[in-house]
C-alpha cells in the first residue's frame, strides 16, 4: 500500500519561507514522478510543481515559478518543495502525490496546511 505523508507546514507571514517535505513508502520512489499540487478554499486544486523520475527535470506553475523549487532525496524516499517569498495568495492545503504504472499521479498525502498572513 503507497502511503504518502506531508508536514513542514505552518503559518508564516508574507516575505517568508518554509519548506514542506512528502516521505513515501510502498512504492519505488525513484521510478516515478513526484509532484507538488494545492487547494485554496473554494477552489479547485491546482498544480505546483513536479520533478520527474529520471532526470530530476523540474517544472513549476507560472505562479510559483522562481519561488518554489522541488527536489527529492531517493535515499530517504522524501520529496521536498521549498517556498521562499511567500504571499498570501500561496495560502492553502499542499499535497504531495506521486504517480502510477498508468503515468497519472495515484496516490495523495494528506495534507499540510500553509497559512501566509499579510
Amino acid at each position: 500500500q503507497v502511503q504518502l505523508v506531508e508536514s513542514g507546514g505552518g503559518l508564516v507571514q508574507a516575505g517568508g519561507s518554509l519548506r514542506l517535505s512528502c516521505v513515501v513508502s510502498g512504492r519505488t520512489f525513484s521510478a516515478f514522478d513526484k509532484g507538488w499540487f494545492r487547494q485554496a478554499p473554494g477552489k479547485e486544486r491546482e498544480f505546483v510543481a513536479a520533478i520527474s523520475r529520471n532526470s530530476g527535470r523540474t517544472y513549476y506553475a507560472d505562479s510559483v515559478k522562481g519561488r518554489f523549487a522541488i527536489s527529492a532525496d531517493n535515499a530517504k524516499n522524501t520529496v521536498y518543495l521549498q517556498m521562499n517569498s511567500l504571499k498570501p495568495e500561496d495560502t492553502a492545503v499542499y499535497y504531495c502525490a506521486i504517480e502510477g504504472v498508468a503515468g497519472a499521479y495515484d496516490s495523495w498525502g494528506q495534507g499540510t496546511q500553509v497559512t501566509v498572513s499579510s
